[in-house]
């Protein structure tokens, strides 16, 4: 089945995944940190759209709570990360067409949080994004 990205039943359908996968439980089992996706609108697109965000409370191998927000939104967590990038971009790693580290350093994919903690975390970061590539996204 192909999901709307971003949307709730997306989210829902990653934390299935994340949890019912052994590797990601074995590889994730020190990771505590929360995170929070933030889709910004595309380059040239239309003026006042906001960052579309996607939140997952990950812990120790699982993912606790998902949740999708709009950026400004009271409700919206703070969490220990958050990535922010435009929909294509995010759509390059998760098809696999950009390294995800690669796009960190190169800030394609901007990182508010402790950096050398995710960098000493990458074999983590990198399953997360296996996994993240085991839903599909509707076209």
């Amino acid at each position: 089945m192909a999901y709307t990205f971003p949307s709730e039943a997306w989210l829902k359908a990653l934390s299935d995944v994340l949890n019912s996968d052994v590797n990601y439980a074995k590889i994730a089992k020190n990771w505590e940190g929360d995170m929070l996706v933030l889709i910004e609108p595309e380059p040239g697109g239309p003026a006042g759209e906001r960052a579309q965000g996607m939140y997952l409370d990950l812990w120790h191998g699982t993912c606790r709570r998902v949740s999708a927000h709009t950026e400004g939104d009271p409700g919206m967590p703070k969490p220990a990360f958050t990535l922010r990038a435009p929909r294509s971009t995010l759509l390059r790693v998760m098809e696999g067409q950009l390294d995800p580290m690669q796009a960190m350093v190169t800030r394609k994919l901007k990182v508010e949080g402790n950096m050398a903690y995710m960098m000493m975390n990458v074999p983590t970061v990198l399953d997360f994004v296996r996994c993240c590539r085991q839903v599909k996204i509707a076209a």
